[in-house]
């Protein structure tokens, strides 16, 4: 079964893409290209079952949440995974906008680049993939939404570069739609009255809509370097919020009857507040503009295809499609992000790399974007020469066996870390001081911890709308049985999420609950205790006497 499956997969992607680029026929493994161009394509709070190339994977009620046949076509993103790989448990290493960016620049978890919530800058001493490239003699550059500098918005060409040398059309922060460039430089096309810019779409066009403007950069980079190996980032704020696009699409979904998805019409259960399904709104107007976001992503995508085909440089470029983080979009009752759900953490990521990657792979291993630095420069023959904190999985996208000692798993977290105040009211999907939670996901299961909630476990086999708890029903006590079959991976999954949290040196450890649970986790107690109750306050006097007896030894 496993051996048609890996048949199949290639050949159901390659139809997909057919409205695309897939008339060409699949190349051949070739030999590796030397010193092969990099070109990343990054989206924004994108949900993965957008993509058709995702969709092909999984059941119909999972591919087609919101309603049978209702679907965005994304033949062109599609053509990419149908000729290189998919990586189908691909995760944000934490689920928000800044860190996850950090942690995809760095190779290093968020606590360590100085950039563990939105808005806080990224250390002045990290390495980003970007410098490697530069160092090695590559053209960089970079254009779109960075959120790497701090509170700065839109804040252009950020004096820290990063490694990317051409930076002129990126910008720190903001989902601006409308974009222009005159004598003074690229900015924002609407104002208000006081002249602070907009997200207005404002008359966008196919030259000045901001998914466009930047794909007519990448265009020109790519124009501009043919001849010279490169590395170009597109950062594209869409289909992140506000959900708004310009014509025509604007209109093409709005005749789709969206329907309220299936994990939003159940209250679940033994749900922790990070998991609960909410009473939210399902806004099919709202989702339409979202698709038609979408939509519009990808014909660009085959904009940029098309180029690197009249530029020569197809077969010499290996081509990342991936997003900083999901959009629930209806799911749980909820939009955005933020929680460890599917829709929220599990992100496209698909990479097109002639010679390596054999067309047609599935990566079936849980993966962070914390993986993709070392990941990219081995495939890409690059020597690294800074310490990561993520893994090289190059080994999987070549088709070949892991590498010893591999594990299936991906530590996801979130939360941590001084908080700014917008972000403390809830803003962008932040969360308030002392909040969040971590987790490590497998293919099959995840287990989360956090410092104001019961701990969970999921098994994405038999639950894949994450709305059973495994852990347990709490009593008036805070304890739950725990069922000897669910202990089992409970084990497993909380010493290696404790091991993460000490050797990364994680913040959300330090809380005397996460400390906690993740003890009785990796134990061999049965049942959750419930909270780890704090001990009793003991009277000044003895404290006194304590202190006095320290110091004398």
């Amino acid at each position: 079964m496993k051996a048609i499956h890996r048949f199949l997969v290639p050949a159901l992607l390659l139809l997909m893409s057919a409205g695309g680029f897939a008339a060409a026929p699949v190349p051949a493994l070739s030999s590796p290209i030397a010193r092969p161009n990099l070109l990343v394509i990054q989206t924004d709070e994108h949900n993965f079952r957008t993509l058709g190339a995702y969709r092909a994977l999984l059941p119909r009620a999972q591919a087609e949440i919101w309603g049978e046949g209702i679907k965005v076509e994304t033949p062109n993103i599609d053509w990419i995974a149908a000729h290189g790989a998919l990586a189908d448990r691909f995760y944000a290493t934490s689920p928000v906008c800044t860190p996850s960016r950090a942690a995809l620049m760095t190779g290093r978890y968020p606590q360590n680049t100085g950039a563990i919530r939105n808005d806080l800058p990224m250390r002045d001493d990290m390495v980003t993939f970007a410098e490697v490239l530069r160092r090695a003699g590559y053209a960089t550059g970079y254009a779109g939404k960075w959120h790497l500098d701090g509170e700065a918005r839109p804040g252009w060409t950020p004096a820290r570069k990063f490694g990317w040398e051409e930076n002129r059309y990126m910008f720190n922060r903001g989902h601006w739609k409308k974009l222009l460039e005159d004598e003074r430089g690229p900015r924002v096309g609407p104002v208000n009255a006081q002249g602070v810019p907009t997200y207005a779409v404002d008359g966008a066009d196919a030259k000045s809509f901001t998914t466009d403007f930047l794909a007519d950069r990448t265009i020109d980079f790519i124009r501009r370097h043919r001849d010279r190996p490169f590395c170009w980032h597109v950062s594209l704020p869409d289909p992140h919020g506000p959900n708004t696009v310009r014509a025509p699409y604007d209109t093409m979904f709005l005749g789709l009857d969206f329907q309220r998805p299936a994990s939003a019409q159940s209250p679940g259960k033994n749900l922790p507040p990070y998991a609960a399904t909410l009473a939210g709104v399902f806004n099919r107007a709202q989702m339409a503009l979202y698709f038609g976001m979408v939509k519009c992503i990808d014909d660009n995508v085959g904009r940029i295809l098309a180029a690197l085909r009249e530029t020569g440089v197809l077969e010499r470029t290996f081509i990342v499609f991936t997003s900083d983080h999901g959009d629930l979009c209806g799911e749980h009752g909820r939009d955005n992000k933020g929680v460890p759900m599917e829709a929220s953490s599990r992100i496209p990521f698909l990479l097109h790399a002639p010679g390596v990657v054999p067309p047609g792979t599935v990566v079936r291993q849980a993966l962070g974007n914390v993986d993709f630095k070392p990941t990219i420069l081995a495939l890409m023959g690059i020597a690294n020469p800074a310490p990561d904190e993520g893994r090289d999985a190059s080994a999987l996208f070549r088709g070949a066996p892991p590498l010893a000692g591999w594990a299936d798993q991906a530590f996801i977290r979130i939360g941590g870390g001084p908080v700014r105040a917008a972000a403390a009211k809830g803003e962008d999907g932040e969360m308030a001081e002392g909040a969040g939670w971590m987790g490590v996901f497998s293919r099959r299961h995840k287990f989360i911890v956090a410092p104001n909630a019961a701990p969970s476990l999921f098994d994405l086999e038999s639950d894949p709308n994450e709305l059973h708890n495994l852990v347990g029903d709490m009593s008036a006590e805070g304890s739950a049985k725990v069922d000897p079959a669910h202990r089992v991976a409970i084990r497993l999954l909380g010493a290696a999420l404790l091991d993460y949290a000490q050797r990364h040196h994680d913040p959300l450890l330090a809380t005397a609950r996460v400390k906690a649970d993740l003890a009785w986790a990796a134990g061999d107690r049965a049942d959750y205790p419930g909270p780890l109750q704090p001990a009793p306050e003991e009277p000044a006097a003895k404290k006194k006497g304590k202190g006095k007896a320290a110091k004398k030894s």
